[in-house]
């Protein structure tokens, strides 16, 4: 899912009157469009992950490429993508990067092959990694800073907020038609935004000034990320301690290494590591991997489980996590306001305590639960610890840091968002891959398909608790809190 990139406005300035030209509406609108088509393709999917998973005789390990090979995609080329449309332009990157989304849509939506499938997936989340940070850029650049600005950046958040939330309802009527409509329903949209994107964009040139771009350094960290977590995935079934599995951690590492030097010796790296000594922003991070990686994970098993062990539908399915998408949606035009009267570290701590206590409290489902009693309860609880703690995270991640690294910062957050969740929800597969048999839902029992997936939202309510640790961390937790007295 695409994270808010920035949420320091003071609620003095959001009560003041904007005013927008009818251009400006225009160009808010395609580029929050492209914001929420992204949060919807990616919960549209998630929906439909069981359907793909019986037409294509796809197990869990095989199952979550289909979400991974997309944020890893997202997370790798984030940083680059954001450079490469300062150097290129703004608009010609934003609307190629669009059009590439539509393409692989449609491709992902035609094939039968699970690898190609996979493959779409992938480029869909390259393609993410140059939309929104371009959407970003576009709007900074054409609305002026201060309460214009943050007014634009305001709806853009909530699109997004929005997209994924009603992304649960769409994937669940589209895929009980088919889990191809997932894929499909993306394109006309897509295309349609190109071409209002082609009158309503306007036209920037690109920086005369060599501002640079690692494709090296993005390059090693995507491929040492996609390394690590296909060696995760397949170990247990090639098992642990195999040549395999051993070259291929060796291997990652060896790329992930080369990474790190590369970053240390560039002009101009994608992370500049010395920005994490500061204790905050390496804590923020570290709460974001936790917080994504947990709920995508968490994501990932109950969908499986919901449909598979319980057989609901799709759209029932949708309709059961939609409490989540809506207390994200709703809360975020509001978001920056309770970080003002409440602190962004107080905030964070409430919302992983929410998310931590939604994932114990499911952990006593069986395969004959009652919703009301047994699922809303850890849904809403999620939804509150989500809205509460993402758009605090974000805050948090750039708070205190010079007006030159903001960009940096930004950037490094919804990196560590992406590409972590990915690495979470790897070991998560392998886990639930590794306990019992792994196998399709016609091949094993309600209670033996819940026995194997419960190991998977164990490791999602540690993962949360780890993060509510680190945030509360006494040691620096009061530098943060002077560093940001209020957003």
């Amino acid at each position: 899912m695409t994270s808010p990139s920035t949420l320091t406005r003071s609620a003095e300035q959001l009560h003041t009157a904007v005013r927008w030209t009818r251009a400006q509406w225009l160009l808010l609108m395609v580029v929050c469009t492209v914001l929420a088509l992204d949060g919807l393709d990616v919960s549209m999917v998630g929906v439909a992950l069981p359907s793909i998973g019986h037409e294509l005789h796809l197990g869990t390990d095989s199952l979550q490429w289909i979400v991974s090979a997309y944020v890893l995609g997202y997370g790798s080329l984030l940083l680059l993508g954001g450079r490469l449309a300062d150097l290129f332009g703004r608009r010609r990157i934003f609307l190629i990067a669009l059009a590439v989304f539509a393409a692989a849509s449609l491709l992902g939506g035609l094939v039968n092959d699970p690898t190609l499938l996979i493959a779409t997936r992938f480029v869909k989340g390259l393609a993410a990694a140059f939309t929104a940070p371009t959407g970003f850029s576009i709007i900074t650049t054409n609305f002026a800073e201060g309460r214009e600005r943050n007014k634009a950046l305001s709806i853009f958040t909530t699109f997004g907020a929005s997209g994924f939330s009603l992304g649960l309802v769409v994937g669940g009527l589209m895929t009980s038609l088919s889990w191809r409509w997932t894929f499909l329903v993306s394109v006309p949209i897509a295309v349609a935004v190109v071409l209002l994107g082609m009158l309503f964009i306007p036209r920037d040139k690109p920086s005369m000034q060599e501002s640079g771009h690692d494709v090296w350094g993005a390059v090693t960290l995507a491929l040492g990320m996609l390394g690590l977590v296909y060696t995760l995935v397949s170990a247990p079934e090639k098992g642990w301690g195999s040549v395999a599995t051993i070259a291929g951690f060796a291997i990652s590492a060896a790329v992930l290494a080369t990474f790190a030097v590369i970053e240390n010796r560039v002009k101009h790296p994608l992370i500049r590591f010395g920005i994490l000594r500061e204790g905050w922003v390496a804590r923020a991070n570290l709460s974001a991997i936790g917080l994504f990686g947990s709920y995508l994970s968490f994501q990932f098993i109950l969908t499986m489980y919901l449909q598979s062990v319980l057989g609901w539908s799709p759209l029932g399915m949708a309709l059961a996590l939609l409490p989540t998408g809506l207390l994200v949606a709703t809360s975020a035009p509001f978001a920056d306001r309770f970080i003002e009267k409440f602190g962004a570290p107080k905030l964070i701590l409430t919302g992983l305590t929410s998310l931590g206590l939604g994932y114990v409290l499911f952990l006593r489902v069986g395969t004959s639960p009652n919703y009301v009693l047994d699922i809303l309860p850890s849904v809403i609880l999620l939804g509150i610890g989500f809205a509460l703690a993402f758009p605090s995270i974000n805050v948090q991640a750039t708070a205190g840091i010079r007006d030159s690294e903001q960009g940096l910062a930004a950037g490094l957050i919804q990196t560590s968002t992406q590409v972590g969740a990915a690495l979470v929800l790897a070991v998560t597969t392998a886990i639930v891959s590794g306990h019992g048999t792994n196998g399709t839902s016609s091949t094993l029992s309600a209670a033996a398909m819940l026995d194997q997936y419960r190991p998977g939202l164990v490791l999602s309510a540690a993962v949360a608790i780890a993060a509510l640790l680190v945030a509360a961390s006494p040691a620096r937790r009061r530098r943060a809190l002077a560093e940001q007295p209020a957003a």
